[in-house]
């Protein structure tokens, strides 16, 4: 008995692998790809799949580089719940450049409010005046970030990767197996 063995985990792999090694390559500072890899992940699977996906990313990213603190269970629950916002968001949206930008930015104020001034605040007993000044300047980089990739990864990442039947574990395995006769999906 033959049966489609169609894995979300092999695309869902090579996303969460993409993210970890971009970070681990120098970058400006908050210009990173998570939030906008994640969201195509949300629009194909949904809540469960962008919550796992945000709190994939950053556990994982920090138990590689040895920063693994308090710090990263805040990001990486933020992360989470935007990943599931997305979901939500995007879920029966078209793949437009339109609807990633609208999250996108206002995902990117919500994860700053919490990380930036709730970190800050809490974890590091900042005054909220001065995590807020601080805060400013850094939202606005990080949002310019994630409204250039957000316009520019998520359309491509979904059509080239999430929603292409071409990625698939039964092509990755004879492309190693060193098959030369195209795989047609099925």
């Amino acid at each position: 008995m033959k049966t489609k063995f169609s894995l979300p985990v092999l695309k869902y792999g090579l996303g969460l692998a993409a993210v970890i090694g971009l970070r681990l390559l120098p970058h400006p500072p908050n210009v990173e790809p998570i939030m906008s890899s994640m969201m195509p992940y949300a629009k194909k699977w949904g809540v469960a799949a962008g919550l796992f996906f945000g709190l994939a990313a950053i556990l994982s990213y920090d138990l590689i580089t040895g920063t693994l603190g308090v710090w990263s269970w805040v990001t990486a629950g933020t992360y989470g719940l935007l990943g599931a916002l997305a979901g939500l968001f995007l879920h029966g949206r078209e793949n437009r450049i339109r609807n990633y930008v609208l999250f996108g930015a206002a995902a990117t104020i919500v994860y700053d409010a919490i990380t930036g001034l709730g970190i800050g605040t809490l974890v590091f007993k900042q005054p909220f005046l001065a995590a807020l000044t601080g805060q400013i300047p850094f939202t606005l980089y990080h949002l310019g970030g994630n409204l250039v990739l957000s316009a520019l990864v998520p359309p491509r990442l979904y059509r080239g990767v999430v929603d292409n039947e071409q990625v698939s574990v039964r092509r990755l395995w004879h492309v190693i197996k060193g098959h030369k006769e195209a795989i047609q999906p099925e």
